[in-house]
């Protein structure tokens, strides 16, 4: 079972490459992303963010720095805040952030300034929506079971029991406006419960019950009535006004009253003014909205499907699906279905048939793990982050096919005037929610044939894609090569070979043990034995400018004669990928060690290697960590120099060097620390 524990590593490594906490604003996930607010784009590295363990890609859109992790995504937010001066960096818990000196930590300071108006909404609806999607997907697939049991009689809606369930599936739908009021608190720093009270009065039992009469005045002012239930605009609005009254009172009145009297006025104002102005405008907009959306549908509804089945994942890889958020809760709560949403099926359902041919068309054993393990979560859960990122865009092919196959499918399902009766993730575990509206045939036949044209195609051209790829990657070291390449397998923070060499390298070190250590510290000292059989490097000749500048820490090359790697020192594996270019091992000192067996190996996708450890083991010296084809490097045009180094050396008391350049070595001790 997977635990936050799991995701350490991943929050390790991402942290500092993001630019330490310092740089880091604030941090929330939605349903596969951790989303930061960076500070300073220009301290992000973003090949040590996507070479991190577990994560599939970075993604820069809306405003954010989006690190795309998967359906485990609420795991490694865990692991991320509970890093040291993450916790205060957090925005799903009920306080606001704060920054390391104790001050509030303004979402939209003065960098925000920076941002573009696109980017600006992005972040906007982002915060707004992502704290809810999990819950709204899940309690609207229970919906969507409990429409098709009333459709086949399984159940009556006239019985006590649909009626609990209805109110355990629906509830979270009509008193939306206090969820998004929650939200809204949040990202406009207005008190949550102040923005609950507000809100509130919008979903009472009595103004509920004026919401259809047209005689309805408040100080003798006509009120036009609307029904605010499930209602998406006017909360936002109203939150947003009241965190400024908020604001403004907190600082005019006197302290002794301010406590009591600024809920009180903000309250008392912004209710009647909600209901006379705001209500009245939102709904208008709210109603036109939907009415532009289902227009485009009744005009053309084969190309409004096309459309959104060919170009909506495209819009997830730039994270710019969040925009269409809004727009299908809305439709929901004014027309009670969710037309835009309903060709998205297709799209997603293609996508997945892509990668399905991927799973076992391809070659290559990493890329099938990853494809299989994507499938099933694209066409069971609707997540297709994985197998995009790691999969079909790396390949192209089949990412295109699944596109095809997305408009085709989704033109067949528009025509039939197929809609969403509530709001979830399409997939596979979704399709009860098409059945109640439009043609459900045309949503099957639709969905059936993104998936065969997707499948199919993909079928024919893995090999051309995979023989493409392979050439494309087939480059020198160091040449540049697109991040999305190296998705497929999941290396270290060794693998930062673009990245510059630091302006200080570790502590030099000298060719034997240093007579000056007293004896206290020979006694702490731990022997680094050779994990692997060869001839020795010395570092600065290592085929890498990266290892070779120190970089990494202190430590030296290995020309290996035998691929067996063992643990150099006894410790816990701190990183293991499934890769298995690269390992890491933490003696219970403190010392960490960094085995990494060839150079630009990752991009070897693990072809030629094995691993017989996993992250957390526990290993004794000498012990199998796993093998490495030295033929099988060289034959994909690989160095296979391996790199011992200890990674942490500028913070230990010192590392010496006993060994050479030029010795032969099986399992000598290469070096001495001392923690």
């Amino acid at each position: 079972m997977v635990t936050k524990t799991d995701f350490v590593p991943l929050a390790e490594h991402v942290i500092p490459a993001l630019g330490g906490p310092e740089n880091i604003r604030s941090v929330t996930h939605c349903a596969t992303r951790l989303r930061f607010a960076i500070r300073d784009a220009e301290k992000v590295n973003k090949h040590a963010v996507e070479n991190a363990p577990d994560v599939v890609t970075l993604v820069v859109a809306g405003g954010q720095h989006q690190v795309v992790v998967g359906n485990e995504v609420p795991l490694a937010y865990q692991a991320v805040i509970a890093q040291p001066h993450m916790q205060i960096k957090g925005i799903k818990g009920d306080t606001d952030p704060v920054d390391t000196d104790g001050s509030t930590t303004e979402l939209d300071d003065d960098d925000s300034g920076k941002k573009n108006p696109v980017n600006a909404f992005m972040d906007l609806i982002s915060a707004l929506f992502s704290p809810i999607v999990w819950c709204l997907a899940g309690l609207g697939l229970g919906k969507a079971f409990l429409t098709l049991f009333t459709t086949l009689g399984v159940l009556s809606e006239s019985s006590d029991t649909y009626r609990v369930f209805n109110a355990a599936f629906d509830g979270f739908f009509y008193f939306l406006p206090l969820f998004l009021a929650v939200t809204a608190a949040r990202k406009f720093k207005a008190d949550i419960f102040i923005a609950m009270a507000t809100v509130a009065p919008l979903v009472y039992p009595a103004i509920v019950e004026i919401g259809s009469r047209n005689d309805v005045h408040f100080l003798g002012i006509p009120l036009k009535t609307a029904t605010y239930t499930s209602s998406v605009l006017a909360p936002i609005v109203a939150v947003w006004i009241a965190a400024y009254l908020q604001h403004w009172l907190e600082r005019i009145l006197p302290g002794a009253i301010r406590n009591f009297f600024t809920p009180l006025l903000v309250v008392g104002i912004m209710v009647p003014l909600t209901l006379l102005t705001i209500g009245p405008a939102m709904t208008w907009l709210s109603e036109a909205i939907a009415d532009g959306v289902n227009g485009v549908f009744r005009v053309a509804p084969w190309l409004g499907g096309a459309i959104m089945g060919a170009f909506w994942q495209v819009l997830v890889i730039f994270g710019l699906h969040w925009a269409f958020q809004p727009i299908f809760l809305n439709e929901l709560a004014v027309d009670g279905r969710i037309v835009m949403a309903a060709p998205l099926m297709a799209a997603v359902l293609a996508q997945a048939a892509a990668a399905a041919a991927v799973w076992v068309r391809s070659k290559n054993s990493a890329r099938r793990k990853v494809a299989g393990a994507g499938t099933i979560s694209g066409f069971l859960a609707g997540v297709t982050e994985p197998i995009i990122y790691g999969v079909n865009l790396p390949l192209k092919y089949p990412f295109y096919a699944g596109c095809v196959g997305g408009a085709i499918g989704g033109a067949i399902i528009a025509q039939g005037k197929n809609a969403l009766s509530t709001y979830v993730f399409p997939s596979l575990l979704a399709l009860p929610a098409t059945t109640s509206i439009g043609s459900f045939a045309a949503q099957l036949i639709g969905s059936g044939t993104a998936i065969v044209i997707a499948f199919v195609t993909s079928w024919f051209l893995v090999p051309y894609a995979e023989k493409k790829f392979d050439q494309t990657i087939a480059t020198p070291a160091h040449e540049t090569q697109p991040a999305s390449q190296e998705l497929a397998a999941q290396p270290t923070h060794a693998d930062v070979h673009e990245a510059e060499p630091t302006e200080h390298p570790g502590p030099m070190v000298s060719p034997v043990a240093s007579a000056e250590r007293s004896t206290a510290d020979i006694a702490m000292s731990a022997a680094v034995v050779s994990p692997i059989e060869g001839t020795v490097v010395d570092l600065k000749n290592v085929p890498d400018k990266v290892f070779a500048s120190g970089a990494m820490g202190t430590g030296v090359g290995i020309r290996p004669s035998s691929g067996v790697i063992t643990s150099p020192i006894e410790g816990t594996v701190i990183a293991a990928p499934r890769s298995g270019h690269a390992y890491g091992i933490r003696s219970a000192s403190g010392i960490e060690i960094l085995i990494h067996v060839g150079v630009d190996t990752v991009r070897m996708n693990g072809e030629g290697f094995t691993t017989s450890v996993s992250r957390g083991d526990h290993v004794t010296t000498g012990q199998p960590l796993g093998t490495a084809d030295l033929g099988a490097i060289a034959q994909s045009g690989y160095d296979d120099t391996t790199v011992v180094v200890v990674t942490n050396s500028r913070k230990l008391a010192d590392v010496s060097l006993d060994v050479s350049a030029g010795r032969s070595v099986s399992h000598d001790v290469l070096f001495t620390v001392t923690p």
